[in-house]
Formats: C-alpha cells, sequence, structure tokens
C-alpha cells in the first residue's frame, strides 16, 4: 500500500449493529467494483456503516463532505504555488484512485451538479479519472472504491441527482432500526443501562411519528447516543434530552412542549 494513504486506514473495527443484510449486499456489490449509494435519513448510521465496511474490507477511508461551495479542483487537486514552483496536488478523489482508497462522499447531492458530474467516467467500465489542468488521465487503482450517500428527506428539485448519475451506482436504502436493535445500539454506544435506552428509543419513535406534522426530521440514533452519554456522565435525564434530543429538532414552542411530553411520560415528571 502506497504511504500517501496508509494514514487513511482504520486500525480498529469500528461498531456496526447490522439491521439487515445491507453488510452483504455491500461486499459483493465491492467485490464487483460496482459504485454503492446509501440513502437514509441524517444520523441513522451511514458513514458508520461504511466506517466499518472499509474497516472490513481492509481498504483506507477517504471521506469527503459535500457541500454546494465545492467545486471539481476540490476534489481532482490542483496546482499551487509552494518552494519548488507551481506544484500540482491530488485533490482527496485522485488520491483514492491512484493509489486504490475507498472515497466516500458524504451528502453527495449538496454538492453542485456541475461539480458531482466529475465521477461519471469513474463509474462505469472507463475507470478513469480525467484531470483536464494537467492533461492526465488516471485510471483507477483495482482496489477503488466509490461511495455516496445522501439523505432524500432533503432532496429538491434543484438538488436531486441526475438520472444520469442516478444510474451508475447499485443502492441501499438505510432507516432507523427497530426498537430493540436501537436500544442494544443504544446500550452499547452511550453506556446506559438498557431499561433507560429503550426508553429513550420509545421517546424517538413517537418523535419520528411528527415527521411532516411540524417536524423535517425526528430524533436520530445519533442523538440518542449523545443523551445517553449525557446520563451517564449523571445529567439530570430531562436535561439531557432536552439539550440533545428536543431543542436541536425544533424551535417551535408547541413541538417542544409535545417532545418533552414525550420524555416524561417515558421517564416521569421532572423533579
Amino acid at each position: 500500500m502506497d504511504d500517501a494513504i496508509r494514514p487513511y486506514l482504520i486500525d480498529s473495527e469500528p461498531y456496526y449493529r447490522a439491521a439487515g443484510s445491507e453488510v452483504a449486499l455491500f461486499e459483493a456489490a465491492c467485490s464487483r467494483g460496482l459504485p454503492m449509494m446509501l440513502k437514509g435519513p441524517t444520523g441513522c448510521g451511514k458513514t458508520r456503516f461504511v466506517e466499518h465496511m472499509a474497516w472490513r474490507l481492509k481498504l483506507p477511508l477517504i471521506t469527503i463532505a459535500c457541500n454546494e461551495d465545492m467545486t471539481a479542483s476540490d476534489l481532482v487537486g490542483r496546482f499551487l504555488l509552494d518552494a519548488q514552483g507551481t506544484v500540482w496536488h491530488d485533490g482527496p478523489l485522485t488520491l483514492a484512485v491512484r493509489y486504490g482508497a475507498m472515497c466516500y462522499l458524504d451528502e453527495f447531492v449538496e454538492a453542485r451538479q456541475d461539480t458531482t458530474v466529475v465521477i461519471h467516467p469513474l463509474t462505469d467500465d472507463r475507470r478513469l479519472l480525467p484531470l483536464d489542468r494537467r492533461g492526465e488521465a488516471v485510471r483507477a487503482h483495482p482496489d477503488f472504491r466509490l461511495v455516496v450517500s445522501y439523505n432524500p428527506g432533503y432532496q429538491s428539485a434543484a438538488k436531486d441527482m441526475k438520472p444520469s448519475t442516478k444510474q451508475r451506482f447499485g443502492a441501499i436504502d438505510f432507516d432507523f432500526p427497530a426498537a430493540d436493535v436501537e436500544t442494544e445500539v443504544v446500550v452499547h454506544e452511550g453506556g446506559v443501562p438498557h431499561d433507560t435506552a429503550a426508553k429513550l428509543v420509545a421517546v424517538a419513535q413517537q418523535s419520528r411519528a411528527l415527521r411532516g406534522r411540524g417536524l423535517d426530521e425526528g430524533i436520530s440514533t445519533r442523538m440518542l447516543i449523545h443523551a445517553a452519554h449525557l446520563i451517564a456522565e449523571h445529567i439530570d435525564v430531562h436535561d439531557a434530552c432536552r439539550l440533545a434530543m428536543a431543542a436541536p429538532v425544533t424551535d417551535d414552542r408547541d413541538l417542544m412542549a409535545a417532545l418533552n411530553g414525550f420524555v416524561e411520560a417515558q421517564f416521569g415528571p421532572k423533579a
């Protein structure tokens, strides 16, 4: 393995609790070099899944958080002036393509469409990355893998992926896990007893029923783990739930009262 990507190797196994056949499906797709698209709500475990799979497949993982200001040069690289003069510097995508890493483009639809088309030659039989400014076409290393993710709930017409881009990927749909699985995750990651974790999960499930009725998103698994960490540090459970779960998802007083009511229904009134 080239030293350029060795720092991106994940040394220890990231905890991931499979909710179905996603691990086997992802492994099968990766073995054929099929680019993968992960779809699901924020905080349901997509990024942790990618970290786990990179560790499992023994591939360095290069993660890029996409945004609307990102340019193609941010992905592929650019010429920069240094002590030796004007020198080309590979971007994170080029690094992964050239030396063989898993490249993860998080919230892919946030990037401008004129930027995302740079991946098209990488996602078909060509497996090439043209570097126009350098006059080079980088042929993808056999170990190069491409994974993108996005939250369909945040999509708009302006930010949807082009059909010509979507059709280049295999896709796995993610959602929040079943209550018993999510409780197991909160116990493991949050360090709270099973009973406390189960009550936190019950609050989250009630909040998710309010999606589209005032809430854009319900309370995520990630938020449950944040609350659990605070509770494990002996923060009052009501304060922990308000700080980590209720307040971040709404500014509406009525919705906040409803979420606090869910907490009191599970843990009793605040003393």
